[in-house]
């Protein structure tokens, strides 16, 4: 189920009101499947996917077959293959709202804060009034949160990743710093960290435009975030059911399950266009690769559920193609 995403104009909108509100995109409820991946060693115990050292920072030459890759023909992408290494990027790398992929550091920092096992729920959290509030925006994507309610750490980001709900990712930033100010202090002092020097962010959930960055620092943010067991965990699950309130919400990423992809964000606004960080496996002679892309700023200024239709198109299409090149390239090495 594509795109709850980070708010903008012209939201495409369905309201599931139950004891809490769940704002998710109706246009694009889409079913996905993928498993349950626990971490073993380097290994992903029972799938034999790549561990916490997959792909590695953009060193050493591209391969040539990279530049024939079916890129993206607008905005700007970037992709990397373990045991192979950067394929490049394309377009422009000038920063761009990126809508809800924001959440993926403001995940990133509440698990450095507060780290938790692949098993662990992690710290209980109560859901104060304004996020219970926020649950029933018509404007935004949100998730059912009850005021008084506990809720565990890993229910949080489930809500917050999955559905992609602000009002959850707004939560998370004044439990764990007590305003969504110092939070993105933290976010951005994490991201300078990381490397990502053309990354600025303006609030924990994406819907300020002004929040922008650029594939190659989202890849960075990417590679980083997918050598945490619990959050690799998080975004591989299809679904989850709201505590509380009994509604099931599916995983926004629509490409989930298909193609070798695991995870991870998806994002879209008016201003923002459609955007998809993902992570996806090719086994190749037994043993798995891991590989991870953004694609940003599809068709931009159009509605984002269209928009964010084009980011799931070109996405599948990179995707495909890149597994499809890893037989010969590593026959190659």
């Amino acid at each position: 189920m594509p795109a709850p995403m980070s708010a903008g104009p012209r939201r495409c909108r369905a309201l599931l009101r139950l004891p809490a509100v769940v704002c998710l995109s109706a246009a694009l409820l889409v079913g996905s499947a993928a498993g349950w991946y626990t971490f073993a060693g380097n290994e992903l115990s029972g799938s034999g996917l790549p561990g916490p050292g997959a792909a590695g920072p953009e060193t050493g030459p591209v391969p040539s077959w990279a530049a024939d890759l079916p890129w993206p023909a607008e905005g700007q992408s970037s992709a990397e293959v373990d045991g192979i290494g950067s394929l490049g990027t394309r377009g422009e790398q000038t920063p761009v709202p990126i809508a809800s992929i924001t959440k993926v550091m403001t995940a990133y920092v509440i698990l450095t804060d507060h780290p938790m096992s692949a098993e662990e729920q992690g710290i209980k959290v109560t859901a104060d009034q304004q996020a219970a509030d926020e649950s029933y925006s018509a404007t935004e994507s949100t998730a059912p949160l009850v005021a008084g309610r506990d809720y565990t750490q890993r229910q949080l980001l489930e809500l917050m990743m999955l559905p992609s709900g602000n009002n959850v990712a707004r939560l998370l930033a004044r439990w764990d710093a007590g305003s969504q100010e110092e939070f993105t202090r933290k976010m951005n002092e994490a991201a300078s960290k990381l490397g990502m020097d053309h990354t600025v962010y303006t609030g924990a959930s994406g819907i300020e435009s002004s929040t922008k960055s650029t594939a190659r620092d989202q890849l960075t943010l990417a590679r980083a975030v997918m050598k945490n067991e619990a959050f690799r965990r998080i975004v591989a699950t299809p679904a989850v059911t709201a505590p509380g309130t009994g509604v099931q919400i599916r995983n926004s990423n629509r490409l989930l399950g298909q193609d070798g992809v695991i995870g991870l964000k998806t994002g879209s606004s008016t201003p923002a266009g459609g955007n998809l960080m993902w992570a996806a496996t090719k086994n190749i002679e037994g043993t798995p690769r891991l590989i991870l892309g953004v694609v940003l700023h599809q068709q931009a200024g159009t509605h984002p559920a269209q928009a964010m239709t084009a980011a799931f198109s070109t996405s599948r299409t990179l995707i495909t193609a890149i597994r499809d090149a890893l037989p010969q390239a590593f026959a190659g090495q």
